[in-house]
Protein backbone atom coordinates (compact mmCIF):
# COMPACT_ATOMS: atom_id res chain seq x y z
CA UNK A 1 0.00 0.00 0.00
CA UNK A 2 1.47 3.01 -1.09
CA UNK A 3 1.22 5.93 1.35
CA UNK A 4 1.10 9.63 0.01
CA UNK A 5 0.12 13.03 0.88
CA UNK A 6 -0.82 16.07 -1.44
CA UNK A 7 1.69 18.48 -0.34
CA UNK A 8 0.27 22.06 -1.18
CA UNK A 9 3.02 24.54 -0.35
CA UNK A 10 1.37 25.90 2.54
CA UNK A 11 0.89 26.06 6.18
CA UNK A 12 -0.98 22.64 6.87
CA UNK A 13 1.00 20.47 4.31
CA UNK A 14 4.80 22.07 5.65
CA UNK A 15 3.43 21.05 9.13
CA UNK A 16 2.82 17.58 8.31
CA UNK A 17 6.41 17.15 6.61
CA UNK A 18 8.00 18.61 9.71
CA UNK A 19 6.26 15.84 11.79
CA UNK A 20 7.09 13.30 9.11
CA UNK A 21 10.84 14.19 10.21
CA UNK A 22 10.08 13.46 13.55
CA UNK A 23 8.26 10.12 12.94
CA UNK A 24 4.76 11.53 14.17
CA UNK A 25 3.20 10.94 10.82
CA UNK A 26 3.59 8.13 8.45
CA UNK A 27 4.08 8.68 5.01
CA UNK A 28 6.53 7.12 2.03
CA UNK A 29 5.98 10.38 -0.40
CA UNK A 30 5.02 13.87 -0.04
CA UNK A 31 3.57 15.12 -3.79
CA UNK A 32 3.51 18.42 -4.38
CA UNK A 33 1.27 19.45 -7.94
CA UNK A 34 2.60 22.40 -9.48
CA UNK A 35 -0.30 23.43 -11.40
CA UNK A 36 2.26 26.17 -13.45
CA UNK A 37 4.63 28.55 -12.93
CA UNK A 38 2.71 31.21 -14.15
CA UNK A 39 0.04 30.37 -12.05
CA UNK A 40 1.21 29.27 -8.38
CA UNK A 41 1.49 31.98 -5.83
CA UNK A 42 5.38 33.00 -6.51
CA UNK A 43 6.12 33.24 -3.03
CA UNK A 44 4.97 29.23 -2.96
CA UNK A 45 7.06 28.18 -5.30
CA UNK A 46 10.31 30.09 -4.23
CA UNK A 47 8.97 28.32 -0.40
CA UNK A 48 9.31 25.07 -2.33
CA UNK A 49 12.89 25.06 -3.72
CA UNK A 50 14.47 26.74 -0.99
CA UNK A 51 12.96 25.55 2.07
CA UNK A 52 10.52 22.43 1.70
CA UNK A 53 12.87 20.24 -0.71
CA UNK A 54 16.16 21.04 1.16
CA UNK A 55 14.50 20.25 4.01
CA UNK A 56 12.71 17.01 2.77
CA UNK A 57 16.47 15.96 1.84
CA UNK A 58 18.25 16.82 4.61
CA UNK A 59 15.58 14.24 6.36
CA UNK A 60 15.46 11.67 3.44
CA UNK A 61 11.81 12.44 2.73
CA UNK A 62 10.93 11.72 -0.56
CA UNK A 63 9.22 15.12 -2.06
CA UNK A 64 8.28 15.22 -5.53
CA UNK A 65 6.62 17.76 -7.77
CA UNK A 66 4.73 16.85 -10.55
CA UNK A 67 3.11 18.56 -13.28
CA UNK A 68 0.23 17.94 -15.82
CA UNK A 69 1.07 16.38 -18.74
CA UNK A 70 -0.85 16.56 -21.76
CA UNK A 71 -0.97 13.52 -24.36
CA UNK A 72 1.00 15.78 -26.74
CA UNK A 73 3.60 15.51 -23.65
CA UNK A 74 3.48 19.19 -23.27
CA UNK A 75 3.24 20.48 -19.71
CA UNK A 76 -0.18 22.27 -19.34
CA UNK A 77 -0.90 25.13 -16.95
CA UNK A 78 -4.49 26.49 -15.06
CA UNK A 79 -2.78 29.98 -16.54
CA UNK A 80 -2.91 28.33 -19.62
CA UNK A 81 -5.96 26.81 -20.11
CA UNK A 82 -7.32 30.00 -18.95
CA UNK A 83 -6.01 31.98 -21.44
CA UNK A 84 -6.76 29.65 -24.64
CA UNK A 85 -9.24 30.56 -26.72
CA UNK A 86 -11.91 28.14 -26.48
CA UNK A 87 -14.77 27.73 -24.14
CA UNK A 88 -12.67 26.30 -20.99
CA UNK A 89 -13.22 28.99 -18.02
CA UNK A 90 -11.39 26.31 -15.77
CA UNK A 91 -11.52 28.44 -12.41
CA UNK A 92 -14.35 28.83 -9.99
CA UNK A 93 -14.96 32.55 -11.09
CA UNK A 94 -18.37 33.52 -9.29
CA UNK A 95 -21.63 34.65 -10.68
CA UNK A 96 -23.66 37.24 -10.89
CA UNK A 97 -25.87 35.22 -8.22
CA UNK A 98 -22.37 35.15 -6.05
CA UNK A 99 -22.17 30.85 -6.26
CA UNK A 100 -18.94 29.90 -7.82
CA UNK A 101 -19.20 28.41 -11.27
CA UNK A 102 -18.13 24.54 -13.01
CA UNK A 103 -14.20 24.38 -12.55
CA UNK A 104 -11.77 22.00 -13.39
CA UNK A 105 -8.33 23.65 -12.25
CA UNK A 106 -8.46 21.24 -8.76
CA UNK A 107 -9.37 18.08 -10.50
CA UNK A 108 -7.28 18.33 -13.53
CA UNK A 109 -4.44 19.58 -11.83
CA UNK A 110 -4.06 18.13 -8.96
CA UNK A 111 -6.57 15.43 -7.85
CA UNK A 112 -6.13 13.76 -11.50
CA UNK A 113 -2.32 14.04 -11.59
CA UNK A 114 -2.09 12.92 -7.93
CA UNK A 115 -4.01 9.68 -9.37
CA UNK A 116 -2.41 9.23 -12.16
CA UNK A 117 1.01 8.67 -10.60
CA UNK A 118 -0.39 6.82 -7.78
CA UNK A 119 -1.44 4.48 -10.28
CA UNK A 120 1.49 4.24 -12.01
CA UNK A 121 3.39 3.12 -9.09
CA UNK A 122 1.19 0.86 -8.19
CA UNK A 123 -2.12 1.72 -6.61
CA UNK A 124 -4.92 -0.87 -7.96
CA UNK A 125 -9.03 -1.43 -6.47
CA UNK A 126 -7.62 -3.78 -4.54
CA UNK A 127 -5.03 -2.60 -3.14
CA UNK A 128 -5.67 1.21 -3.03
CA UNK A 129 -3.26 4.49 -2.25
CA UNK A 130 -3.72 6.61 1.04
CA UNK A 131 -3.57 9.96 0.16
CA UNK A 132 -3.32 12.48 3.39
CA UNK A 133 -4.70 15.95 2.72
CA UNK A 134 -3.69 18.84 4.97
CA UNK A 135 -6.91 20.11 6.23
CA UNK A 136 -7.07 21.61 9.92
CA UNK A 137 -9.08 21.37 12.68
CA UNK A 138 -10.48 24.81 12.15
CA UNK A 139 -11.42 23.99 8.90
CA UNK A 140 -12.32 20.35 9.16
CA UNK A 141 -16.03 21.28 6.88
CA UNK A 142 -13.58 20.97 3.98
CA UNK A 143 -13.20 17.23 4.68
CA UNK A 144 -14.89 14.63 2.61
CA UNK A 145 -14.74 10.63 2.65
CA UNK A 146 -14.77 9.76 -0.82
CA UNK A 147 -12.06 10.96 -2.92
CA UNK A 148 -13.83 10.05 -6.08
CA UNK A 149 -10.50 7.86 -7.41
CA UNK A 150 -11.33 4.22 -7.34
CA UNK A 151 -8.21 3.49 -6.32
CA UNK A 152 -7.22 5.87 -3.39
CA UNK A 153 -8.32 6.64 -0.03
CA UNK A 154 -7.94 9.97 1.82
CA UNK A 155 -6.75 10.41 5.47
CA UNK A 156 -6.68 14.14 7.61
CA UNK A 157 -3.52 13.41 10.02
CA UNK A 158 -4.40 17.08 11.17
CA UNK A 159 -7.58 16.15 12.05
CA UNK A 160 -6.68 12.93 13.80
CA UNK A 161 -4.43 15.10 15.35
CA UNK A 162 -6.74 17.79 16.32
CA UNK A 163 -4.65 20.55 15.12
CA UNK A 164 -5.91 23.86 13.84
CA UNK A 165 -3.61 26.22 11.99
CA UNK A 166 -2.13 27.73 14.60
CA UNK A 167 -0.95 24.41 15.76
CA UNK A 168 0.62 23.97 12.24
CA UNK A 169 2.04 27.71 12.89
CA UNK A 170 3.95 26.58 16.13
CA UNK A 171 5.33 23.43 14.35
CA UNK A 172 7.04 25.21 11.43
CA UNK A 173 8.43 27.97 13.99
CA UNK A 174 9.98 25.06 16.49
CA UNK A 175 11.45 23.24 13.91
CA UNK A 176 13.48 26.89 12.90
CA UNK A 177 11.54 27.32 9.86
CA UNK A 178 9.93 30.20 8.38
CA UNK A 179 6.49 29.92 8.04
CA UNK A 180 5.10 29.49 4.24
CA UNK A 181 2.66 32.06 2.46
CA UNK A 182 -0.86 31.13 1.58
CA UNK A 183 -0.64 28.41 -1.28
CA UNK A 184 -2.96 28.65 -4.37
CA UNK A 185 -3.15 30.13 -7.61
CA UNK A 186 -2.51 34.13 -7.47
CA UNK A 187 -6.05 34.63 -8.82
CA UNK A 188 -7.66 32.21 -7.53
CA UNK A 189 -11.54 33.51 -7.11
CA UNK A 190 -11.93 31.86 -3.65
CA UNK A 191 -9.34 34.56 -2.02
CA UNK A 192 -10.79 35.93 1.33
CA UNK A 193 -11.02 39.93 0.81
CA UNK A 194 -7.53 40.23 3.01
CA UNK A 195 -5.55 38.43 0.22
CA UNK A 196 -7.05 40.23 -2.40
CA UNK A 197 -5.45 43.31 -1.23
CA UNK A 198 -2.45 41.74 0.15
CA UNK A 199 -1.64 40.55 -4.06
CA UNK A 200 -2.22 44.44 -4.71
CA UNK A 201 0.17 45.73 -2.06
CA UNK A 202 2.56 43.27 -2.30
CA UNK A 203 2.48 41.64 -6.10
CA UNK A 204 1.04 44.60 -8.30
CA UNK A 205 2.27 42.70 -10.94
CA UNK A 206 0.09 39.85 -10.02
CA UNK A 207 -3.04 41.79 -9.47
CA UNK A 208 -2.63 43.19 -12.50
CA UNK A 209 -2.49 40.36 -14.70
CA UNK A 210 -5.50 38.89 -12.59
CA UNK A 211 -7.41 41.80 -13.34
CA UNK A 212 -6.62 40.26 -17.24
CA UNK A 213 -8.00 37.08 -16.85
CA UNK A 214 -10.87 38.57 -15.31
CA UNK A 215 -11.47 40.87 -18.64
CA UNK A 216 -10.48 37.63 -20.56
CA UNK A 217 -12.68 34.87 -18.89
CA UNK A 218 -15.63 37.45 -19.66
CA UNK A 219 -14.53 37.76 -23.14
CA UNK A 220 -14.74 34.48 -23.81
CA UNK A 221 -18.03 33.87 -22.28
CA UNK A 222 -19.40 36.84 -24.60
CA UNK A 223 -17.54 35.14 -27.86
CA UNK A 224 -18.52 31.55 -27.18
CA UNK A 225 -22.33 32.53 -25.97
CA UNK A 226 -21.41 31.32 -22.37
CA UNK A 227 -24.11 32.14 -19.89
CA UNK A 228 -27.15 34.95 -19.84
CA UNK A 229 -24.96 37.94 -20.60
CA UNK A 230 -23.85 38.22 -16.79
CA UNK A 231 -20.25 38.77 -16.02
CA UNK A 232 -18.02 36.30 -13.81
CA UNK A 233 -15.82 37.67 -11.22
CA UNK A 234 -12.86 36.90 -9.35
CA UNK A 235 -13.79 38.83 -6.32
CA UNK A 236 -16.55 38.11 -3.49
CA UNK A 237 -17.85 41.53 -3.67
CA UNK A 238 -18.81 40.67 -7.84
CA UNK A 239 -17.18 43.72 -8.26
CA UNK A 240 -14.44 44.00 -11.10
CA UNK A 241 -11.58 43.88 -9.12
CA UNK A 242 -9.86 47.14 -10.15
CA UNK A 243 -12.98 48.46 -8.17
CA UNK A 244 -13.84 46.28 -5.58
CA UNK A 245 -10.01 46.15 -4.28
CA UNK A 246 -8.98 49.36 -2.65
CA UNK A 247 -7.49 50.17 0.56
CA UNK A 248 -10.32 48.51 2.84
CA UNK A 249 -9.42 47.32 6.30
CA UNK A 250 -7.74 43.47 5.90
CA UNK A 251 -9.44 40.71 8.44
CA UNK A 252 -8.20 37.25 8.12
CA UNK A 253 -10.94 35.10 6.52
CA UNK A 254 -10.47 31.39 5.37
CA UNK A 255 -10.90 30.32 2.05
CA UNK A 256 -14.24 27.84 0.85
CA UNK A 257 -12.29 25.53 -1.37
CA UNK A 258 -13.94 22.38 -0.42
CA UNK A 259 -11.47 19.90 -2.50
CA UNK A 260 -8.39 19.77 0.85
CA UNK A 261 -6.15 19.91 -2.15
CA UNK A 262 -5.48 23.80 -2.35
CA UNK A 263 -4.62 26.57 0.25
CA UNK A 264 -2.92 24.09 2.44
Amino acid sequence: MIRSFSFGGGVQSMAVLVMASRAQVNYDVFLFCNVGDDSENPATLKYFSNVALPFAQAHNIKLIELKRIKRTMEVETVYGRIMANNRSICIPARMSNGAPGRRSCTVDFKIRVVAKWLKQHGATKLDKAITGLGISLDEFQRARTDSGIEWETLEYPLLTLRMTRQDCINTISNAGLPVPPKSSCYFCPFHSTTEWIRIRRDTPDLFQKSIEIEKWINKKRHDFNLGYGDELRLHPSLKPLEIAVGDQAMFDAFEICESGYCMV
